[in-house]
């Protein structure tokens, strides 16, 4: 009987962690294509190194393996569900560690299916394997206080450290879990010395990273600043709390859950404390709503269990489970791009109401950014391929790109294969080069860059325009390429001169 219970078990689980990953294909429509941040991403696999300007290294080499695969959509979509789904295992675990039965690693598993995470894991950025570090990192640690044995501290210094190399986003996960050992009883942590060999295999880890950060004078407090004054700063504090229950809002009773029984139970309040410190940092900091996505994991664990053992009735049990599916399926549409931008242009005001058309600059527009950011790529690839054809030498030739979407978008999507294109935005600019004289020079122009292509036309004998993105649901409506030939200017110099300003 114990032998069918653990097959059953364990046949539950597989068929949730296969629903994961093939609902992140199911849900997105074919009218959308990768994401701008995707493609910055993919050709960091094309320049790997310890550290780029925009991310740590980690996500570069899963790029790799992505190129090695063939680089299709099907696997840069494959891979942010996988960690999805590995969220879900860990949480699973959780369950079991504490304690919950088959009915409370269901619910916790439907949970994570049924929130924000849906859509998290249907993008190629780090923040799905963000959630997922953040989930092992609570999940050796409860291992660790359960058991006392030294070997979780080594599994959770290799999630960290990778946590780390993946997104420096973890690191507020450790400031707030520092007050919450402190304070409890859980403080005796600090006296294992295998606590301090761990910390040290971790720092092992992140050493690469951190020495190229020292070696190029730390780009990342450069690109944080930048962040802040360009998106952070259209932060509102208010809406990042309120954003926090919508992301979980079809199963927020199993957080409220969690809450009542970490209140109750000393033994695990650290849990309470750490997501309570994160949260007030966040907040301090403006940070971003998705910011917090990994300290639910573990609440979602914990309000499951809970729920188990105060919901006995099997008609309560499955009125939460149907409560929680069924108000999803409803908001779905909301949650997940099922709708071609036609579709949600008719239903504009449903998403207006949940904020989800307001975009980093603080104002509402016409679909939601993420959406936006989906289209009008292949357009703009074979525009840029039009102009590539024109050129007989391509050996002296520069595709320049007014942002890493627009490079990125077209390396990937070029009928071409990888065709060089170039920026100085994000990482672009350090890969950008200049060892050969550059003769013949694709443009490609943001719209409302008239003024710089005028003075384009100034620095070339020959100023072709080729075409403009005409799609207009696509943040790179109205972007022009342009062909330059016979440039009256040394274009070397002149790219050098510039490239020092950043």
């Amino acid at each position: 009987m114990a032998q069918v219970n653990l097959n059953r078990e364990s046949g539950l689980l597989v068929f949730f962690l296969v629903l994961k990953i093939v609902l992140s294909f199911l849900l997105v429509n074919d009218v959308y294509e990768l994401h701008r941040d995707e493609f910055l991403h993919l050709d960091q696999a094309n320049h790997l190194a310890a550290g780029y300007v925009s991310v740590p290294p980690f996500t570069a080499f899963v790029s790799l393996l992505i190129k090695w695969l063939g680089n299709s959509e099907f696997w840069v979509r494959f891979f942010p569900a996988l960690f999805g789904a590995a969220t879900i295992f860990f949480s699973w675990k959780m369950v079991h560690l504490l304690g919950g039965n088959l009915y409370a690693k269901l619910l916790v598993a439907v949970s994570c299916l049924c929130s924000a995470y849906l859509r998290l894991n249907t993008l190629y950025q780090p923040n799905s394997f963000d959630v997922l570090a953040w989930t092992a990192v609570f999940y050796y640690l409860l291992v660790y206080f359960q058991t006392g044995k030294a070997t979780p501290l080594y599994w959770l210094a290799l999630w960290a450290g990778c946590g780390i190399l993946n997104k420096y986003n973890i690191l507020f996960l450790f400031l707030g879990l520092l007050p919450a050992l402190v304070l409890t009883a859980k403080r005796k942590i600090f006296a294992d010395r295998h606590f301090y060999f761990a910390l040290l295999l971790m720092l092992v880890i992140v050493s690469p990273n951190l020495i190229w950060q020292v070696v190029h004078h730390f780009p990342v407090l450069i690109h944080m600043k930048e962040l802040h004054d360009t998106q952070l700063v259209h932060v509102n504090r208010a809406d990042f709390f309120i954003h926090q229950l919508l992301f979980f809002i079809c199963c927020m009773f199993v957080i409220i859950a969690a809450f009542i029984r970490l209140s109750i139970e000393r033994q695990h309040l650290w849990v309470l404390i750490t997501y309570v410190a994160t949260m007030l940092l966040f907040s301090f900091f403006n940070a971003k709503d998705y910011y917090a996505l990994g300290l639910y994991p573990v609440l979602l664990a914990f309000g499951s269990v809970y729920l188990s053992q105060v919901a006995k009735r099997l008609w309560l049990r499955v009125t939460l489970v149907v409560l929680v599916i069924g108000s999803f399926s409803f908001l779905l549409p909301l949650i997940m791009p099922v709708y071609s931008p036609e579709q949600i242009m008719a239903r504009q005001e449903q998403f207006r109401r949940v904020g989800l058309l307001k975009w980093n600059d603080g104002k509402d527009h016409a679909l939601p950014q993420d959406y936006a950011d989906m289209t009008g790529w292949r357009e703009l690839a074979t525009i840029v391929d039009s102009a590539y054809r024109l050129v007989p030498d391509k050996k002296h030739l520069l595709i320049l790109c007014d942002n890493y979407g627009e490079a990125g978008a077209v390396n990937y999507y070029s009928a071409f294969g990888n065709i060089g294109a170039a920026s100085f935005s994000a990482d672009y600019a350090n890969w950008l080069n200049l060892d050969v004289p550059i003769k013949t020079k694709i443009r490609v122009r943001e719209k409302g860059s008239d003024a710089d292509a005028a003075e384009d036309a100034l620095s070339y004998g020959s100023m072709e325009k080729i075409g403009s993105v005409t799609n207009p649901h696509s943040l790179e409506y109205g972007t022009t390429v342009y062909l330059l030939r016979e440039p009256k200017i040394d274009v070397n110099a002149d790219l050098r001169q510039y490239i020092k300003k950043f």
